[in-house]
C-alpha cells in the first residue's frame, strides 16, 4: 500500500525495525533472497514497519541500484499490510533528490531522510535540503535526527518549520532530548518514533507513536509486548518488558556497532545465512561472537 499524506497519530505504524542488509558471503552483492526471507520473518514477528537502507542497513555502502533493488524485493516479500520506508538521505541534496525519485514508483509508504551528515550545514541549509527532498516525490517523509552521526541536531525551530510541510509526518529520534520532543509534539503534528533502543519505554511513555528499533529484529516479541503494554496503559507490564530487554539492548547496542551485532545475532538465530559486512565495518571476531551468543542464550533468544 502507499500511505497518503493525511496526518495521523501513527503515520508509520507502531513497531518498526531498522533492517540490516544481507550480503553474499564475500560482501560483493546484496543477497536479495535473504533480504526477502528476513522481511517475511520480521512480518511474522509482528512488525508493521520495515525501514531499509538506513544506518543499520549499511546504506553508505550500497549503490543506488542496490538500494532500489532492495526496496523492490522487500516490498514484494513484506506484503501490502506492512509499511516500508527507504532511507534516501545523504550529505548531497541533489543526490538525495535523485534517490527519492528513484524510489517513487516502488509502492513504498515513505522515505527516511537523515540530517545531512559530515558537512555540518546550518539549520537554514538543513531546512532547504529536507524540503527539497520532500518536494521531489509524493511520498511521506520521516526525518532522522541523529546528531551523534550527522554532527548537527535538528533544533526546535527547525523541527517546527519542517513540521509545517504537508509530507513531513514524523521524526525518528536518536538524540534523546525528551523535553524538546514534548514541545514539538505540543506545537506540531509531527509523530515521534524512538530511534534509540535504550529509551524505547521513555519515548512511548511521553507519547511517541512507535519504535524504529535495531533490537526488534532480534527480539520482536519482547518489543511487541512493550508497545502493546503501553498501548493498554499497563505500566507494570511495560516495565517488565523493558527490564527483560535491557540485557538484549546491552548486547546488541553497546559492545559492537549495531549493524554488526544485529546481523551477527540474526545469523546465530538461523535467520541469515551469514553475517557478512562491508567496509568500514569489520565482522565480529570469535570472542565477540561468543559473548553475543552467551548473552542471547541467557535471555532465551537462541
Amino acid at each position: 500500500m502507499t500511505a497518503g499524506t493525511a496526518r495521523t497519530d501513527r503515520p508509520f505504524g507502531t513497531l518498526g525495525t531498522a533492517m540490516v542488509t544481507p550480503f553474499t558471503a564475500d560482501g560483493s552483492a546484496v543477497d536479495l533472497d535473504a533480504a526477502q526471507r528476513l522481511a517475511a520473518h520480521l512480518v511474522e514477528g509482528a512488525h508493521d514497519l520495515l525501514v531499509i537502507s538506513g544506518t543499520t542497513g549499511e546504506a553508505p555502502t550500497l549503490s543506488d541500484a542496490e538500494k532500489v533493488q532492495l526496496a523492490r524485493a522487500v516490498r514484494e516479500a513484506a506484503g501490502p499490510e506492512v509499511m516500508i520506508l527507504a532511507g534516501v538521505g545523504t550529505y548531497d541534496t541533489a543526490h538525495s533528490i535523485e534517490l527519492a525519485r528513484a524510489h517513487a514508483d516502488l509502492a513504498l509508504d515513505g522515505l527516511l531522510v537523515v540530517t545531512p551528515y559530515y558537512s555540518k550545514p546550518t539549520q537554514a541549509g538543513i531546512i532547504a535540503h529536507t524540503r527539497a527532498v520532500a518536494d521531489a516525490t509524493d511520498l511521506p517523509v520521516m526525518l532522522y535526527d541523529i546528531p551523534g552521526r550527522s554532527g548537527v541536531p535538528l533544533e526546535l525551530e527547525t523541527l517546527q518549520r519542517l513540521g509545517e510541510h504537508e509530507r513531513i509526518l514524523a521524526v525518528k529520534d536518536a538524540k534523546g532530548d525528551l523535553q524538546q520532543a514534548g514541545i514539538v509534539m505540543a506545537s506540531t503534528d509531527l509523530a515521534y518514533y524512538s530511534g534509540e533502543d535504550a529509551l524505547n519505554l521513555p519515548w512511548l511513555a511521553i507519547g511517541a507513536a512507535g519504535l524504529v528499533s535495531v533490537v526488534s529484529q532480534v527480539a520482536p516479541q519482547l518489543e511487541r509486548e512493550l508497545v502493546d503494554a503501553v498501548e493498554r496503559s499497563d505500566l507494570a507490564a511495560a516495565q517488565d518488558a523493558h527490564h527483560r530487554l535491557v540485557p538484549v539492548v546491552q548486547a546488541i547496542m553497546t559492545r559492537l556497532p549495531g549493524a554488526v551485532a544485529a546481523k551477527t545475532a540474526l545469523h546465530l538465530q538461523g535467520v541469515l545465512p551469514n553475517a557478512a559486512m562491508r567496509g568500514p565495518h569489520a565482522p565480529a571476531d570469535e570472542d565477540q561472537v561468543s559473548a553475543l551468543r552467551t548473552a542471547l542464550d541467557a535471555v532465551g533468544l537462541l
